[in-house]
C-alpha cells in the first residue's frame, strides 16, 4: 500500500479487496455448484440399460423356477435322508435282536421256536426293504438334485455372459458419458477464463476493478482448482496445455510490456525535466521517493544525502527551495513543510 496514499484511502482500498474476495467466493460458490450438477443433465445408466431382455428375461425367469425347485428338491432330500437312517437303524437294531435271539436258541436246543424264526426273519426282511426304499428315494433326489444343478449352472453361465456383455457396453456408455460432461465443464470454465484475461488486459483499472478481480480469481481457480476432481485420465492434458498456452501469452504480453515501457522511459528521460515532472503521477512519485527510487528513470538513489538534489542517473529534479522560505524540499511537493506555501509560489 502506498504510503503517500491519505489513510481513508488506504482502508478504502482494502475494503475494496475485501469486496473483491468476497464477490469470488459467491462466484466460486455458484460456480461449484454448477460444475457438480452438470452430470444431471445426462441420463443416468444402469446395466439394465444394455441387457437384451428379450433373451436374458426367459433365462432369468428359468433360473428361478430352478432354484425353487432346487430349493424344494433339497428340502426332500433332507426328509428323504432323514427317513434313510432312521429305518436302517431300525433294520441295524432288529438284526442285533435277531441275532442276540439266535444265539439263545443254539444255546438251549429249543426247537419248538421255529414259528418264531420265521416270523423274526420276516420282519427283518420287511425293514431291509423299508431300508432300500429309502435308499432308492435318496437315489432319485440326489440325481433329480444334480440334474437342476447342472441345468441352473447352464442357465446362469448364459445369463452371466449376457450380463457381462451389458456391463462392458455400461462401461463404454459412461466413459462416452464422463467425456460429455467434461466438455460441459470446459465449455463453462473455458470462456470464463477468456473473459477473465480480457477483463484483466482491458478493464483492471477501471473504478470497478474490484469486481475484475473477483472474477479473475473466480475464473483462475474455477478452471484450475475446482476442475481437478472431475477430469477424465486425459483431462490432465487439457488443463496444462491451457495453462502452457496461458503462459506463453502472459509472458509474451509481460515482454511486450516490458520492452514498451523501457522504450517510453526512455522517451521521457529525453524529456525537460520540467516536463517529466509534471507528467509524473504525484502519489507515485511519493511513494518511489520514500523507497529511495528516482521517480523518473526508476533507479536507486541516496535520498539521506543531501547533496543529491538531482538524480545523478536521469538528471530529473529531486529537491528544491521554497520560494517563500528558502527551505529545501521535494521537488515534488504540492506545499512546503516549512512555511506551508504552495509550490507554484
Amino acid at each position: 500500500m502506498s504510503k503517500a496514499a491519505r489513510l481513508s484511502e488506504k482502508w478504502f482500498n482494502r475494503a475494496l479487496w475485501l469486496v473483491a474476495f468476497v464477490f469470488a467466493w459467491f462466484l466460486l460458490g455458484l460456480g461449484t455448484a454448477i460444475i457438480r450438477d452438470l452430470p444431471h443433465v445426462e441420463q443416468t445408466y444402469s446395466i439394465e440399460d444394455f441387457v437384451d431382455h428379450a433373451t436374458i428375461d426367459p433365462l432369468r425367469a428359468q433360473l428361478e423356477t430352478l432354484q425353487q425347485q432346487h430349493t424344494e428338491t433339497n428340502d426332500k432330500l433332507d426328509q428323504a435322508q432323514l427317513t434313510l437312517n432312521t429305518r436302517r437303524n431300525d433294520y441295524q437294531a432288529m438284526r442285533r435282536t435277531f441275532e442276540n435271539w439266535l444265539a439263545t436258541r443254539d444255546v438251549t436246543q429249543q426247537n419248538q421256536q421255529d414259528d418264531e424264526l420265521v416270523g423274526r426273519t420276516a420282519t427283518l426282511d420287511q425293514l431291509k426293504a423299508l431300508e432300500r426304499d429309502a435308499e432308492k428315494a435318496v437315489e432319485t433326489l440326489s440325481k433329480k438334485q444334480l440334474d437342476q444343478n447342472q441345468a441352473e449352472n447352464k442357465i446362469r453361465t448364459q445369463v452371466n455372459q449376457l450380463e457381462n456383455d451389458a456391463s462392458q457396453a455400461l462401461y463404454n456408455a459412461n466413459q462416452k458419458q464422463s467425456t460429455r460432461v467434461f466438455l460441459y465443464r470446459l465449455l463453462l470454465a473455458l470462456p470464463l477464463l477468456a473473459l477473465a484475461g480480457w477483463m484483466f488486459a482491458k478493464k483492471r483499472k477501471t473504478p470497478y476493478w474490484p469486481f475484475v478481480w473477483g472474477f479473475i480469481i473466480f475464473a483462475l481457480i474455477t478452471f484450475f482448482v475446482e476442475l481437478v476432481p472431475y477430469l477424465p485420465d486425459y483431462g490432465g492434458y487439457v488443463r496444462y496445455l491451457v495453462g502452457i498456452v496461458i503462459t506463453v501469452l502472459g509472458g509474451k504480453y509481460a515482454i511486450s510490456a516490458l520492452q514498451t515501457y523501457l522504450e517510453k522511459q526512455k522517451l521521457a528521460e529525453s524529456q525537460p525535466q520540467l516536463l517529466r515532472r509534471e507528467e509524473l503521477n504525484y502519489d507515485t512519485a511519493l511513494t518511489l521517493l520514500n523507497k529511495g527510487v528516482c521517480p523518473g528513470c526508476e533507479r536507486g538513489i541516496d535520498l539521506k544525502d543531501t547533496r543529491n538534489d538531482f538524480c545523478q542517473h536521469c538528471g530529473i529534479g529531486l529537491h528544491n527551495k521554497c520560494n517563500a522560505c528558502g527551505a529545501r524540499k521535494s521537488a515534488f511537493s504540492k506545499f512546503c513543510q516549512g512555511c506551508g506555501a504552495s509550490a507554484s509560489v
